[in-house]
């Protein structure tokens, strides 16, 4: 009997070591709120649900204890030390597979026409990376290694070069590119930025509107743009090689992405490979989606994801798609007096690069102000312009501080 109730006890320790809420911590508690919130936001506020609800679903699995699924947990099995399934996923996020290949897929679902038939929109794309370019700054001169704020911040040793210049990326409001460059300038901090990026993407119905209402005016709201002009065929499949091909000359650390999306958008056109294009633009853009977002998620576990380098990238972030979206409207705002009116200021958050919940936010405020405005298309041009733009702004960096 003795030697059952010392089998027996051991039993129960030995079960209750393997249970995870006997070792939790207040942390993953936190983490695992946070994770619940946003699947709140993607199932009852259907918040961009597609990109939220697994990367919610991440950050829950990644804070159990116990569970081995964080993107860092590896075990062992007949003597071996192997990656766990989120530390095997997380692979295609570090080693820049899904980034590339999710750009390909968006190629396929993009139409150059209206900035092709608008070129002035372009302007529009460049004065949305204002975010970029403030973020930077900040993380770079205000909060680098030896800047005069950073010595006040406990535990915290500054910002370096390539840190702030990733951070600064996030600003393109572009998941895939802020990963493709932290990725290659900052890998201690890809999890960080890669959440804020994707996170702040999926709130973009949330932080654009009020900005928008804030820099126009409720005439310019009203302004109404005739529908863009016909773009040819030709025309067409031209822009992709000649804009892949000029890009890659001047700017080739963005090649991979850039040459992704060029040729996406080159099998769309060129109307010869229907079958690429279904599988593209749906199956695969929807397993890349889960793989992503479910990485991106695992990858926030409270260990790595609660500290002070964390909380100040993640508050950049915010300030770098605020500032994002202002320089987009500001710019569309001059356009709108140099062109006499013809530009709404509405299509300036499209400056960003979150395609396409930008895009829809300007359509739909241009429409509360006159149901009669169709301000998409539009929208579209400028929100295309910004893509190319992050991306090449994420390859001046690279070769700077890559």
């Amino acid at each position: 009997m003795a030697n059952f109730g010392i089998f027996s006890s051991s039993v129960f320790l030995n079960t209750g070591y393997s249970m995870g809420f006997t070792i939790i911590t207040v942390p993953q508690v936190f983490m695992l709120l946070v994770g619940l919130f946003f699947l709140y936001l993607a199932i009852a506020k259907k918040y961009e649900p597609l990109l939220l609800l697994p990367l919610a679903f991440g950050i829950i699995i990644a804070n159990m204890p116990l569970a081995n699924l964080s993107a860092y947990d590896f075990f062992e099995s007949a003597g071996e030390i192997r990656p766990g399934l989120m530390n095997f996923m997380y692979n295609g996020i570090l080693y820049v597979i899904f980034p590339p290949l999710v750009f390909l897929c968006i190629g396929t679902m993009t139409d150059f026409a209206p900035l092709i038939s608008n070129p002035k929109l372009a302007l529009i794309g460049i004065g949305g990376q204002l975010g970029i370019v403030v973020a930077f700054a900040i993380a770079f001169f205000v909060l680098g290694q030896g800047a005069w704020l950073t010595s006040i911040i406990p535990g915290f040793d500054g910002f370096t070069p390539g840190q702030a210049a990733s951070i600064g990326i996030i600003g393109g409001s572009d998941g895939p590119t802020a990963i493709f460059a932290a990725s290659r300038m900052a890998p201690e901090i890809l999890s960080t930025v890669a959440i804020a990026a994707f996170s702040y993407m999926a709130l973009v119905p949330f932080i654009q509107p009020p900005i928008m209402k804030w820099l126009t005016t409720d005439k310019e709201r009203k302004v109404v743009m005739p529908a863009p002009k016909n773009v040819t065929q030709k025309q067409k499949i031209l822009f992709p090689i000649l804009a892949c091909m000029i890009i890659l000359l001047f700017v080739p650390a963005a090649g991979a992405l850039v040459a992704m999306f060029m040729l996406g958008n080159l099998l769309k056109e060129s109307g010869v490979t229907g079958r690429y294009i279904e599988t593209l633009q749906n199956a695969l853009l929807n397993i890349l989606t889960i793989f992503v977002a479910i990485s991106i998620g695992s990858s926030a576990s409270a260990d790595k994801f609660l500290t002070t380098t964390t909380l100040l990238v993640v508050a950049l972030g915010l300030v770098a798609f605020a500032f994002g979206t202002i320089g987009g409207v500001l710019v569309a705002k001059l356009l709108c007096k140099i062109t006499g009116g013809k530009i709404n200021p509405l299509i300036g958050n499209s400056g960003v690069s979150a395609m396409p919940m930008a895009a829809r936010i300007s359509q739909k405020m241009g429409q509360q102000y006159d149901s009669q405005n169709y301000l998409l298309m539009h929208a579209m041009g400028a929100l295309v312009s910004g893509v190319v733009l992050s991306t090449v702004f994420a390859g001046i960096f690279i070769a700077f501080f890559g």
